[in-house]
């Protein structure tokens, strides 16, 4: 009986003071950690949180090693709620290319989901096909003749297109390349034939018609491009579903009320209408999912890059 009454006052006294240190919160400057790739959905949170609360946020963007030295040096961090992580799919994709020693499940706090947009299958105009199908039949009567591009292994177009190569049944052959912007350069100038190009930068090559759009790789019609079918409408593969999606973690075992704290306000922010103007003008549809759906949606992403990229016989470096 004792015990049990020093174990509840023990539980009311971690209570408050997790309390007590929310409503403190933050108490110093807070850092955004990315990993690469594009930051204006970050720094336009992280101006907003800034003016919110007073304190400073700072946006650092580490690329190197494709964004694992950024993931483990979050991993390691106090916390507190004062250096967070601006997560993205690209993190989960590239998790299986190295040895790492940090989980994207286990050693981070979810705290929301902010964003999501799909990839583009994209094909110069010169390829004699106006669909999904067409493409898949085309690379089948001509295996390994057909190419695709991305900005190297284990990013996004990379995983993205093994996974069209191997749920349509297909070998068309990886040409990865160093950046995006070399990538799709060639896929303009007809030296790439195929790629899964991100929306942000797929929209303007669509209008101007340097490049023909057959498919989104999300499981549902984007908004900002209503007239392109999804893999399952356009080629029958059911259940693809690719996504490039951007979000905020905190080490693990922050306080569960700061996290609640970051996640109103974070959601507050992205609702704000000029700021859902800008993200929308970028390609994004916004999710604001609650950590707990943020977090069987990271551990779904963990399971099926990792399948993939087994499918693949990726060993890690």
């Amino acid at each position: 009986m004792a015990n049990s009454l020093r174990l509840a006052v023990a539980a009311l006294l971690l209570f408050l003071c997790t309390a007590a240190q929310a409503q403190e919160y933050p108490t110093k400057l807070i850092r955004i950690l990315l990993g690469g790739g594009p930051d204006a959905a970050a720094r336009m949170v992280a101006e907003k949180l800034q003016a919110a609360w007073g304190q400073p946020v700072i946006v650092e963007n580490k690329p190197q090693v494709g964004g694992t030295v950024m993931s483990q040096e979050v991993a390691n961090a106090t916390p507190d709620g004062h250096t967070l992580m601006f997560c993205s799919s690209g993190q989960f994709m590239v998790l299986p290319f190295y040895k790492v020693a940090y989980d994207m499940v286990r050693d981070f706090a979810p705290v929301t989901q902010i964003t999501t947009m799909p990839f583009v299958l994209s094909v110069h105009p010169s390829v004699p096909a106006g669909s999904a199908k067409e493409l898949i039949a085309l690379a089948k009567a001509k295996p390994g003749v057909y190419n695709f591009a991305s900005s190297g292994q284990g990013t996004p177009p990379h995983l993205v297109g093994e996974m069209f190569n191997i749920e349509a049944g297909i070998k068309m052959v990886h040409v990865p390349y160093k950046t995006v912007a070399q990538a799709t350069s060639d896929l303009i100038g007809t030296h790439i034939q195929v790629m899964f190009v991100v929306a942000t930068a797929a929209l303007p090559l669509l209008a101007n018609g340097s490049i023909r759009g057959l498919a989104v790789s999300t499981n549902r019609r984007s908004p900002f491009l209503p007239n392109l079918p999804t893999m399952a409408e356009a080629a029958g593969i059911a259940g693809f579903s690719a996504d490039a999606w951007n979000g905020f973690c905190a080490p693990a075992k922050t306080p569960a009320p700061v996290i609640a704290k970051l996640h109103g306000e974070i959601n507050k922010i992205i609702r704000m209408p000029e700021v859902e103007k800008r993200l929308a003008g970028l390609g994004n549809t916004l999710v604001g999912s609650t950590p707990e759906a943020f977090g069987a949606f990271m551990a779904a992403e963990r399971t099926k890059w990792f399948k993939y990229a087994n499918a693949l016989g990726v060993v890690p470096e």
